[in-house]
């Protein structure tokens, strides 16, 4: 007796196998806006991310606070000053970012990690030059925001101190001509600021280890270079103390503004560089923002492989 075998379907022609599915899928007919579109909408959302904009309350709150607490001196000098009617304001406008450097350096370490950690930490970078955006692209827009961060952080007191002076019928003239060596002062500073800042900051991926790091490298360098200032002035080494300010950032700016934008030094003893020793300050911050752009340049070429 014979068992019945079950049917077999005869196989499919090779060609029958091939299945088109419409999975909705659009050509894209619009303008290819390109690199430049890329690089600013890069810059605008980093430098928003400064601020905390677009962003969680909670990520708001530090940088807005830092904001405040840089504005709020200014804003009290301008009423004192409006007040006693006095003739001129209690701190110069390139004296003003010295004094406040503590928060300026909280205010970096805070944001810097941020501008760049978590891109290095969730590992994005590379989806960032997937499209039509480059390594110097992505560098020149990070750096771009933040240092833009800084000037706003820094130059918003100073335009209270000026607005608080007209108000207070001071001398226009006196009053402008301070307030753009003030601007001219928190620009290098911000750029300054900003490289070594994201330098620090994109050496790790973890940000609790960049903010550290930047506090350490921002604070302890003028710290140790106001130390060893006031040992040589103690020391009777006055011509010592203009080349020691070259070691940290702080002292850097305060150098360049003494020697060319006619402000007084913070140094011990009010011993700022002079004019040849000036141009020394001047090329080794230049050095500083060149070389932090170049190190950003190296560190994302390897991450971006």
């Amino acid at each position: 007796m014979s068992l019945e075998q079950p049917l077999r379907n005869p196989a499919p022609p090779a060609g029958d196998q091939t299945r088109i599915h419409n999975i909705g899928y659009r050509n894209y007919d619009g303008p290819r806006l390109g690199r430049a579109y890329a690089r600013r909408s890069l810059y605008s959302q980093s430098l928003r991310g400064s601020y905390g904009l677009g962003r969680s309350v909670k990520s708001k709150v530090l940088p807005m606070l830092l904001f405040v607490v840089m504005c709020v001196p200014a804003a009290i000098m301008v009423a004192v000053a409006v007040a006693t009617k006095a003739k001129d304001l209690p701190v110069d406008y390139t004296r003003y970012a010295i004094i406040m450097q503590g928060v300026i350096s909280l205010y970096v370490a805070s944001q810097a990690p941020q501008s760049v950690s978590r891109d290095l930490r969730f590992k994005t970078v590379p989806l960032y030059f997937s499209r039509p955006i480059e390594t110097a692209d992505y560098v020149r827009a990070k750096y771009a925001a933040l240092a833009s961060a800084l000037f706003i952080l820094t130059a918003a007191p100073l335009l209270v101190l000026y607005v608080g002076a007209l108000l207070a019928k001071l001398d226009f003239a006196d009053q402008t001509k301070g307030f753009a060596e003030g601007l001219v002062s928190v620009a290098l500073l911000s750029l300054l600021f900003a490289g070594i800042g994201l330098v620090i900051a994109a050496i790790t991926p973890r940000r609790g280890f960049g903010i550290a790091a930047v506090i350490a490298v921002l604070v302890i360098s003028y710290g140790a270079v106001s130390t060893l200032e006031a040992i040589a002035d103690a020391q009777n080494s006055t011509s010592a103390i203009p080349w020691i300010g070259l070691f940290s950032p702080v002292t850097l700016i305060d150098g360049i503004q003494t020697a060319f934008l006619g402000a007084t030094s913070a140094a011990p003893g009010a011993v700022g560089p002079g004019s040849g020793q000036g141009v020394v300050y001047v090329l080794v911050v230049l050095g500083l923002i060149a070389g932090a752009y170049g190190l950003l340049l190296r560190r994302y070429k390897k991450v971006g492989l």
